[in-house]
């Protein structure tokens, strides 16, 4: 006997839900239960949505992704160069409307870090979609490696100019580093 067939609609509108709610609590203590109770359904209904509990996290971090990277994109355009795509990706990041989504990220990333057999989709593409853009933005011109090389720095020094600005609060001291490295590009 077939079971009923799965609303993808209703599953966005829950993981969208639970991706909210997961950034207000600590990731490693989501439950079906307090996701369940956070969204006002029942364990039943995830169950039904996601499988299992592995599998609602895994979506939930998808989910985050998506939005971290979604949202950075928009700002760079069209046709930016990666000066432009680094600054809109600093500009995105470092607004205090995202901190709880980055609080989430750098959570799940610490703990990916720790297990990285049970988060090895996160940890696989954690970084591959900003390198990607700014990959691109360096122009079909560029050597590939260099353009590589370049965007991995340009991550890994947003990422942790952002860790810094979460982790310290001070925002002058962090916006006048990233704003020296950022005009450095």
């Amino acid at each position: 006997m077939a079971g009923r067939p799965i609303d993808h609609e209703h599953r966005a509108a829950l993981l969208d839900a639970a991706v909210d709610h997961a950034t207000e609590q600590v990731f490693a203590e989501l439950s079906w239960r307090s996701v369940a109770a956070a969204l006002g359904v029942s364990t039943t209904t995830l169950v039904h949505h996601f499988g299992t509990k592995e599998q609602m996290l895994a979506a939930i971090l998808d989910r985050l992704r998506e939005r971290l990277i979604a949202g950075s994109r928009d700002l760079a355009g069209e046709h930016a160069d990666l000066a432009t795509t680094a600054r809109a990706f600093w500009t995105w990041s470092a607004d205090e409307r995202r901190w709880p989504t980055l609080r989430l990220f750098f959570a799940v990333y610490g703990q990916a870090l720790q297990s990285p057999d049970a988060h090895a989709g996160f940890l696989g593409q954690v970084g591959s979609d900003w390198t990607a853009a700014l990959r691109a933005a360096q122009g079909p011109d560029v050597d590939p490696d260099l353009a590589s090389r370049r965007a991995t720095l340009v991550v890994a020094t947003l990422r942790g100019l952002l860790l810094d600005l979460l982790a310290s609060g001070d925002r002058a001291r962090v916006e006048d580093a990233a704003e020296a490295y950022l005009a450095s590009l």
